[in-house]
């Protein structure tokens, strides 16, 4: 059990009906076999045994028509369990953006997550960009960033966003850049973005993850899992492996997590 209070920034929940197809989807994504089961009671069991206190939680509809429905369930997963903090999701073709804005907004979301490589859209199309103005200053974005198989989400075209949305505040998973993590020190690193360190710890050595930890800035590091990918003692294994201090611990796994949700 661990000595801090672990708030996990990367964890996706789905219905009964479709969880296994979903949690299969996602394996066969990545070529990765999945570890968890992907239901909110797996979640909760897998986490509190391996210490986590609080769960952000959240699924990208890779169709518009799925983002109501995703929406629905994840605000009631919320409602259900005070451990989780529900970032809903959000489709940069739907109609009635607004709309779907104001409705989660009122239902206690407390940020947008995107997919682009699931949901097949470029992070800078004109289109996206009229989502992240339709959020600006009322939610924060969650992002998946970056594969060196694909350029939707790539660290160049978040950039860009960072650039054109000064205030809004963004998350980029997985150190900025799934296996891209040299472009994401070419354009992320040392900016105003957040990242989280889910996915990632399996592939960088332990000193290159704290290298670059250092020279974006520990205040902007989140602790995150990406459950089901991973069970949550597998991760945290990674992560204590990591040569950092007592205090760089307790930003990681609690404090910045904290400031950012006003915890």
């Amino acid at each position: 059990m661990q000595q801090y209070q672990i708030i996990d920034f990367h964890n996706h929940i789905f219905p009964g009906k479709i969880v296994h197809k979903a949690v299969d989807a996602i394996g066969a994504f990545y070529s990765i076999g999945m570890e968890g089961v992907g239901s909110p009671e797996d979640l909760l069991s897998d986490g509190k045994k391996a210490g986590i206190s609080c769960f952000v939680v959240h699924s990208a509809a890779t169709t518009p028509a799925q983002v109501q429905s995703i929406n629905r369930f994840i605000c009631e997963q919320a409602q259900l369990h005070p451990e989780f903090i529900p970032f809903a999701t959000l489709h940069p073709f739907m109609e009635n953006l607004e709309a779907e804005v104001e409705h989660i907004l009122s239902q206690g979301v407390r940020g947008i997550k995107l997919h682009p490589d699931f949901q097949q859209f470029n992070l800078d199309d004109p289109k996206a960009m009229e989502l992240y103005r339709a959020i600006d200053g009322e939610a924060m974005l969650l992002l998946h960033a970056g594969d060196e198989t694909r350029d939707y989400s790539s660290p160049r075209r978040l950039a860009k966003i960072l650039d054109a949305f000064p205030d809004l505040t963004v998350i980029a998973a997985h150190f900025g850049g799934y296996s891209a993590w040299e472009d994401s020190r070419k354009y992320l690193v040392g900016r105003k973005v957040y990242f989280d360190t889910s996915s990632s710890l399996f592939k960088l050595t332990p000193r290159e993850a704290v290298d670059m930890m250092h020279d974006h800035g520990m205040e902007k590091m989140l602790y995150g899992t990406d459950y089901p990918m991973w069970t949550h003692e597998e991760e945290l294994g990674r992560f204590n492996a990591l040569p950092l201090t007592e205090e760089e611990r307790r930003m990681v796994f609690h404090g910045n997590a904290a400031r950012l949700l006003g915890l």
